[in-house]
């Protein structure tokens, strides 16, 4: 009688895996409300990011002032990250002034995860954090997919835990700069 109920209880938590709360596609976690300042340590603040990127080079937040920045916390096991990929690609191959990285967040060895963005290109640029030791100016997910926007001006903007779309990066970007 215990086997069920251990199979059952690893089945509820792998299958919570991706996000341990309820929550609906783009809600906010650390907006900053209009004239009120930030909500959150985090929100308005400008990190940095140095990270070696998975085909070997190097990726600097920091070279990508004037361009509205979407960070995406992911990994490889969860099905949300996965279908919201071709959004996010979307997205920075068709917006000059958007620019997309991909963090993977979870234990995987490097020539596993070149192996897995071969079958799945992503069309931005992608980096495996070290799960023990993640990006100290970004708050650790607590759920994945989770998606921080930066401002062309390089502060944090939004915070929003759960699924993303191309649509819903758009509302909270506003139109392409003209230039």
């Amino acid at each position: 009688m215990r086997k069920p109920l251990v199979v059952t209880v690893v089945a509820l938590l792998f299958g919570v895996a991706c996000a341990p709360e309820p929550v609906t596609p783009a809600q906010p976690m650390a907006a900053a409300p209009p004239g009120n300042g930030p909500p959150s340590a985090a929100a308005g603040r400008i990190p940095q990011l140095k990270i070696r990127l998975v085909d070997g080079g190097n990726y600097d937040l920091a070279a990508q002032r004037g361009r509205w920045v979407v960070v995406n916390f992911w990994a490889t096991w969860c099905g949300p990250c996965l279908k919201e990929m071709p959004e996010l690609g979307a997205l920075a191959k068709q917006r000059k002034d958007v620019a997309v990285i991909g963090l993977a967040y979870e234990d995987i060895e490097p020539q596993a995860m070149r192996a897995f963005l071969a079958r799945r290109p992503p069309g931005y640029p992608v980096a495996i954090l070290d799960t023990l030791n993640p990006p100290a100016d970004f708050e650790a997910p607590r759920g994945l997919p989770m998606t921080v926007l930066i401002r062309p001006d390089g502060h944090m903007a939004k915070t929003i835990l759960g699924p993303v779309t191309r649509a819903s990066l758009e509302a909270e970007i506003g139109p392409p700069a003209l230039r």
